[in-house]
């Protein structure tokens, strides 16, 4: 599961941390167009710990969560992404998603020194669209 079309090919589990309650912010769109789509999607999000969003119950933080995460997808900003990534490497997911305007280059060598792969400033549900439109999903 290293690049961005294996992950979206073979995740299952993904935990989008930064999820926010407000269906006008992206994350809440990302992670609705995704669980639509068929992912088990596991909200992240401190201030909605133990609220249900989008039908599911969401974790104050990735150790919290109870079952495998195959894909962490980060809404959060550059600075805020290592220690979700060092949250990651220690849950054993198989890879860390920043989405579109997410750029931290420290984080993601971690990450791939661990061995998850890392998909950088990319939107999940624009790669999602992009590979069902050219048959490749």
């Amino acid at each position: 599961m290293q690049t961005a079309e294996d992950m979206i090919r073979q995740a299952k589990v993904i935990a989008v941390v930064g999820l926010s309650p407000r269906e006008e912010r992206p994350s809440n769109g990302v992670a609705r167009y995704l669980k639509e789509s068929g992912y088990r999607i596991i909200p992240v999000n401190p201030q909605f710990a133990g609220d249900t969003l989008l039908g599911e119950l969401c974790y104050p933080d990735l150790g919290s969560i109870p079952e495998p995460v195959d894909v962490v997808d980060i809404f959060r900003r550059p600075d805020d992404v290592p220690p979700v990534v060092d949250d990651a490497v220690a849950i054993g997911a198989k890879a860390v998603w920043m989405q579109e305007g997410i750029v931290n280059e420290a984080a993601a060598a971690v990450a791939r020194e661990a061995g998850l792969g890392v998909v950088m400033d990319k939107c999940m549900l624009k790669e999602h669209q992009r590979m069902k439109r050219d048959g490749t999903l």
